[in-house]
């Protein structure tokens, strides 16, 4: 029963990190996306 709960205490805690590892690409992809976009209306201009 111990190795259950400390099995589901490790899951929890890796599914909370990659949750915000997650977060973090999507942040990051759309710092990306509205630099690209940005650079684009420049050179339209």
């Amino acid at each position: 029963m111990r190795k259950l709960i400390a099995l589901g205490v490790i899951a929890a805690a890796l599914a909370t990190a990659a949750c915000n590892t997650v977060a973090g690409v999507g942040r990051d992809l759309e710092a990306a996306g509205q630099a690209v976009t940005s650079s684009s209306n420049s050179a339209r201009n």
